[in-house]
């Protein structure tokens, strides 16, 4: 099983590649589509990283993806600028999700 880098830096695909993860650097919607379809082909691929920034430009499509097939697993991963998401996400996202506030 392989994992697949879409991000929108070289420098973040340079480290990935470091641990031996191949990937491509992306910019525009219409080739973020067009990579996440290819990954989608691919058999090999159990688990797709991408970008925070990358997902937020396709969130629709990412989240019919995780609704319609349990493979690849999909990871959206902050690139070397740091995550995107506000400190409190995973309580938020609890509170939101169960309404237990923790």
């Amino acid at each position: 099983m392989k994992i697949f880098l879409i991000s929108d830096n070289t420098h973040t695909l340079a480290g990935m590649r470091l641990a031996g993860i191949e990937g491509v650097v992306v910019h525009e919607r219409e080739e973020i589509l067009k990579e996440l379809e290819k990954v989608k082909e691919e058999k090999e691929v159990g688990i797709l990283l991408i970008t925070e920034l990358l997902a937020e430009r396709i969130q629709p499509e990412i989240n019919d993806l995780k609704l319609a097939r349990n493979m690849p697993i999909i990871v959206e991963i902050p690139d070397r600028h740091g995550t995107r998401r506000p400190s409190d996400f995973l309580t938020r996202y609890i509170r939101e999700s169960i309404g237990l506030k923790i």
